[in-house]
């Protein structure tokens, strides 16, 4: 079936990858998925419960959502799943609007997502500006470790606000129950997260002292004969041994802190059922607002997952349209089993590259692992303390951050700090959807205040009888208050002045642009002058020859 051009063909990577698959390349993907499979487990959970859900709903989003955008996504190594970017959306819709309507939400961001490939506007979300992207990330890992304040501190608040002065304000009036215990789990798990990759480094970075301390203490490991131990401990990932470790710590001690089990009573062991939202036109437009910023930021940080995915792996790189369709696809499935949004997750997908995924097979494998941890495992996570979890959030916060941004400030112009600030600001003090408005908004103002002072008007000789402009730059809505010096030399010159506008620099013309020259025209005329334009290059040329200004000119 031929399609038109204007729409994307659906091709998944997969179809190509197992062009050549071998045994060899199967094993690696194998390894891989078993590896990212338990990495996503207890981030799963921690995303759901930080978002307002039970546990399950993360679990059931990495394993439906993360196979689905394997399965039909465009990049070869992509993990999809919940991700830390929609922990504070996914909270704020349901404390506003209600889990029913997150799930319908959900599902119709997944139909935009997927008209965005479809469409093929995945190229469109690499001109969301760096520091609009940099301002939210950091505001999201901001409100993501201060959402974590209440589990971490051990704090009985019976449902925390989203907002961030009330968030504040709830955690100061119940800091007379702090819970000491609770505070170290976290931060014990923080440690252990931060520290367990660079134990076992072979060798130490030049100028890092800490991890030239690091890789001392790997040798001495070494040199008790334990090596095969310490090779074997190494790629056990870091979540996972802080779960495990510090899971058992608390359970044998019998430590008094909150779990899994004593707040939602467990995971269940069975498969989800699929159920229907309540749907109505009504609640689809009153969900409009949190349907576009769920669909944006899941394009937003699929693509830029998708792109770090690129660079890491060395593998062909990804499809951007067929990405955001498989997205779409994820993202209106999984509601229909009780989950969460989905997108793409970069801590978990640069797990696969380094773990040596070659195709979405290992993605694949991955949702299939957690289908049978959850089958086989499930009631031992009652016993999992929700500090741990909060100490796992902190750790994705602290990564999640591009904290060299605010260092590196001075480098920058003044319009990058505004946007940069500004998104910040509002994603903390407010919420995403005013940062994303408010800073695509701002991005636009001062684009076209720059782009518009890139045009000039140059008086390049006068007489009594002509005056010559030279033009520069890019004539448009923008810039058309830079036309009035002509007007005014027209206005205030005799009668049968000849103007000579030389186009040669002249990039590009809209219709405000057309509009003030017609204008200009149309003054010169009135006095019994004449108007010449020289040197058009082909974008403005064919805008006068259109609108039928160039031959009225050429005629007089």
């Amino acid at each position: 079936m031929h399609l038109p051009a204007y729409l994307a063909p659906f091709r998944p990577r997969i179809l190509s990858a197992l062009t050549g698959y071998t045994r060899e390349r199967f094993g690696k993907d194998l390894g891989a998925g078993f590896t990212v499979g338990i990495v996503a487990l207890p981030l799963a959970m921690a995303f759901a419960i930080a978002s307002g859900l039970a546990p399950q709903a993360g679990i059931w989003t990495a394993i439906i959502a993360g196979g689905l955008i394997s399965l039909l996504g465009g990049s070869a190594v992509q993990i999809g799943g919940p991700a830390g970017a929609f922990i504070v959306i996914v909270y704020g819709i349901v404390e506003q609007y209600g889990l029913p309507n997150l799930l319908i939400s959900t599902a119709c961001a997944g139909i935009l997502l997927f008209m965005m490939g479809l469409l093929k506007l995945g190229a469109l979300v690499r001109y969301v500006p760096v520091c609009i992207v940099v301002g939210f990330t950091n505001g999201i890992a901001v409100l993501i470790a201060l959402s974590q304040l209440k589990d971490l501190l051990g704090l009985q608040i019976a449902k925390m606000p989203a907002d961030f002065f009330s968030l504040f304000k709830a955690i100061a009036t119940h800091l007379d129950a702090f819970n000491a215990y609770a505070l170290g789990l976290g931060l014990a798990c923080f440690l252990i997260m931060l520290v367990w990759p660079k134990l076992f480094a072979a060798r130490a970075k030049p100028g890092n002292a800490f991890t030239a301390r690091l890789a001392k203490l790997a040798q001495a490991v070494e040199g008790l004969q334990l090596l095969r131990a310490t090779r074997v401990a190494s790629r056990v990932p870091g979540p996972i041994v802080a779960l495990i470790t510090l899971t058992a710590f608390a359970y044998f001690l019998s430590l008094p802190v909150e779990t899994i089990g004593s707040r939602f009573g467990g995971i269940p062991r069975t498969l989800p059922a699929f159920a229907l939202p309540d749907f109505s036109w009504d609640t689809v437009r009153l969900l409009l607002p949190p349907t576009l910023t769920i669909a944006v930021l899941g394009a937003v940080e699929s693509l830029l997952c998708a792109r770090v995915a690129d660079q890491v792996s060395g593998l062909p790189k990804h499809d951007p349209n067929q990405e955001l369709m498989a997205q779409g696809v994820a993202n209106f499935v999984v509601p229909f089993f009780g989950g969460m949004p989905a997108t793409g997750t970069i801590a978990r997908t640069v797990t696969n590259v380094r773990a040596g995924a070659s195709s979405p097979v290992s993605g694949l494998v991955h949702s299939l692992m957690l289908v049978m941890v959850v089958l086989l495992a499930a009631p031992l996570a009652v016993h999992v303390p929700l500090a741990v979890l909060a100490g796992i959030l902190l750790h994705v916060a602290w990564n999640m951050g591009e904290w060299r941004g605010f260092l590196h400030m001075r480098q920058y112009s003044n319009h990058y700090r505004l946007l940069m600030l500004g998104t910040f600001f509002l994603t903390v003090v407010f919420d995403l959807t005013v940062a994303l408005q408010v800073g695509l908004l701002l991005a636009c103002v001062l684009f076209v205040r720059r782009m518009s002072s890139l045009f000039q008007v140059v008086e390049t000789a006068r007489s009594d009888e002509s005056v010559n402009f030279q033009l520069y730059g890019s004539l448009f809505f923008g810039a058309v208050a830079k036309v009035d010096p002509i007007l005014s030399v027209v206005e205030s010159a005799p009668q049968g002045l000849l103007v000579r506008l030389d186009a040669q620099s002249l990039q590009s013309l809209d219709a405000s642009g057309l509009d003030v020259l017609e204008q200009l025209y149309k003054a010169i005329v009135l006095r019994g002058g004449r108007l010449l334009i020289s040197g058009l290059n082909a974008q403005p040329r064919r805008m006068m020859e259109r609108s039928g200004l160039l031959a009225k000119i050429e005629a007089s």
